[in-house]
């Protein structure tokens, strides 16, 4: 079974989020919304699968990350991942909370040794 398929986003605190996305607008060219931006591309071994790539700033008063103490978050995407969290409980990963469903996918969190939280993304087909 494939586990991380691929980062599906990355995520951090900071100060001002709308004044950072409108920064790295500005210097680094990023297509900034108020959610942050969104990188399309296509399945190097299936070019027919489209998938995306989020980058995303918080607050730095954001509860979103919890309860990590850190001020990031990473989003892997995975494949089938009701049999991954199986995995990751039988291995005694710490599994923050239950597989969340939406139109757009399944996520669920998990924490790493050093109380990194992560977010596991099964996208919905794209």
């Amino acid at each position: 079974m494939k586990k991380v398929t691929g980062i599906g986003g990355v995520f951090f605190k900071c100060a001002n989020p709308k004044a950072m996305n409108d920064w790295y607008a500005k210097n680094l060219g990023l297509p900034t919304s108020d959610y942050g931006a969104t990188f399309e591309w296509v399945d190097a071994e299936d070019s027919s699968k489209k998938g995306s790539t989020t980058w995303s700033t918080f607050s730095h008063d954001s509860n979103h990350f919890a309860p990590s103490e850190k001020p990031f978050m990473i989003n892997y995407r995975v494949e089938n991942i009701e049999a991954l969290v199986e995995d990751l409980k039988k291995e005694n990963v710490t599994v923050v909370d239950e597989i969340a469903a939406y139109d757009y996918g399944k996520f669920v969190h998990i924490m790493d040794p050093e109380g990194n939280i992560i977010e596991l993304w099964e996208p919905a087909d794209e």
